[in-house]
């Protein structure tokens, strides 16, 4: 009898639990390295959910990264591949992730940079942002605005927005931009307890200029800083299209010991960051909102840090700019505590967010990841597509559109379709990409290339033409 009494309850108290709209903490660090150091509460929310070790975005570039991640489609279907196009000029009825939220009931609003801004001079406007994605936007303004005069930038002919510029500044967190948006964000969860909510904090940092305050560049004293090795003949069998238009030279031309300090001055912001984002945790934890609130934390693509002989920022199709940090914790997900070493894309997270608050979404690139919230070491067969458009300019007369795919052991990259070049990587021998098998393949190398450019080939299928990348017909 008692069995018969309790199936019941426990039946209802599971409908329950899925008829209930799970909050959603939407965390977004702008230009955030896959390698970094004292980040102990983002470290602390890894432990609690699912860290994707291999996580990709689409394309390493601010605007056209967010609008992939944030609109659930590739770069091909966006059409937005620079830093100045809005996705809804081709895409004006899609239903973004927050708008798909709103209409359904919950709460949405932004915080800072959730959609690309112009950093730092379009810090405390609305940016490029979406109106129908959100009931209320929230733009602070902080000191490292009115402070920019004493930016230190080595490269004057460069603006500190695209220069290794940094700022060891005076004054608290809160006064700081990101600082601020931490304590907006606190401030909209105290009043929003009570309702189902969809928030988007946008941190500016480690955006150049590195800005933070003092006490974060000593946890990170310049003596320890080292910048990466690599061979003294890494570059000779990379492509040149394989190298950023906007860094052409070799650390920018700049001495060692300047680059050191550009490192500490990077990995101070993060930092910094970490700790506000601590504040917003804590404040979760408060407000007993934990076990009800997916928190998704992201960056908008990986970064260069002197890798390859001097590469910095982003804008290649290299691990390190492609491969991009993802944490997410679901509440009851039974792999929170874990790493996923599985090859997962940014257009998943689309799919994923929607799916745990069983919400239904159509016209997206990308699954969901939810199977591997619960078992993060599964089988799971899939691949990721990044690509990348370079200009025309003094190097090269025309745009030259590359493509990289990455499986679980490989990384294949083609310039032009491989008229401007090709590259492949072996990680299951080396890591760091130092050894471009394409340039003399052996059987097993011409085995891959031959496999991963059939790939491309069907993904391709169906797509405008800058999806089938001939740039010198754009």
């Amino acid at each position: 009898m008692l069995r018969l009494i309790l199936l019941p309850w426990a039946f209802l108290t599971c409908m329950s639990f899925l008829a209930a709209k799970p909050n959603v903490l939407f965390i977004a660090i702008d230009d955030l390295a896959n390698d970094c150091t004292h980040t102990p509460h983002i470290d602390r929310l890894a432990a609690s959910g699912v860290q994707f070790e291999r996580a990709y975005n689409q394309i390493p570039l601010c605007n056209p990264s967010r609008t992939c991640m944030l609109t659930g489609r590739r770069p091909d279907a966006t059409q937005v591949y620079d830093l100045d196009r809005h996705f809804r000029e081709t895409l004006p009825s899609v239903v973004t992730l927050p708008q798909l939220f709103r209409q359904n009931g919950w709460f949405t609003a932004r915080i800072g940079k959730i959609y690309h801004y112009d950093v730092p001079n379009g810090i405390g406007t609305n940016g490029l942002d979406d109106t129908l994605s959100w009931q209320l936007v929230v733009n602070p303004k902080g000191r490292d605005v009115t402070d920019e005069k004493f930016i230190i930038n080595p490269t004057p002919q460069k603006p500190i927005s695209a220069a290794l510029s940094w700022l060891a500044a005076d004054g608290t967190d809160e006064e700081q931009t990101d600082g601020m948006i931490a304590t907006e964000a606190i401030r909209l969860l105290e009043e929003h307890r009570d309702e189902p909510f969809f928030l988007g904090v946008g941190f500016f940092r480690p955006h150049t200029p590195f800005v933070a305050p003092k006490k974060y560049f000593e946890l990170h004293p310049l003596h320890s800083i080292r910048l990466p090795d690599a061979p003294a003949d890494d570059r000779s069998d990379i492509p040149l299209s394989a190298f950023a238009h906007n860094n052409p030279l070799p650390h920018y031309n700049l001495d060692e010991i300047t680059c050191r300090k550009a490192l500490q001055a990077y990995r101070a912001s993060v930092s910094f960051v970490d700790a506000q984002i601590g504040r917003i945790l804590d404040c979760l934890d408060r407000l007993h909102l934990t076990n009800n609130t997916i928190v998704a934390l992201w960056s908008d693509h990986g970064y260069h840090l002197g890798e390859h002989l001097g590469i910095w920022q982003k804008r290649t199709l290299f691990e390190q700019s492609a491969r991009t940090p993802l944490i997410i914790r679901a509440p009851g997900a039974k792999g929170n505590g874990q790493t996923c070493p599985r090859i997962v894309e940014f257009i998943d997270l689309y799919p994923t967010l929607s799916d745990l608050a069983q919400l239904t979404s159509s016209k997206l690139d990308g699954k969901s990841l939810r199977a591997l919230l619960d078992h993060p070491t599964q089988k799971w067969d899939s691949i990721a597509i990044t690509q990348i458009l370079r200009p025309a300019d003094d190097r090269l007369p025309y745009q030259v559109m590359g493509r990289s795919i990455r499986t679980e052991r490989w990384r294949y990259t083609e310039w032009n379709e491989g008229m401007n070049g090709i590259e492949l990587y072996d990680h299951e021998n080396d890591a760091h990409e130092f050894h471009n098998r394409a340039l003399k393949p052996d059987a097993e190398a011409s085995a891959a290339i031959k496999e991963l450019r059939a790939r491309f080939d069907t993904l391709a299928r169906g797509m405008p033409p800058t999806g089938r990348v001939n740039p010198k017909r754009l």
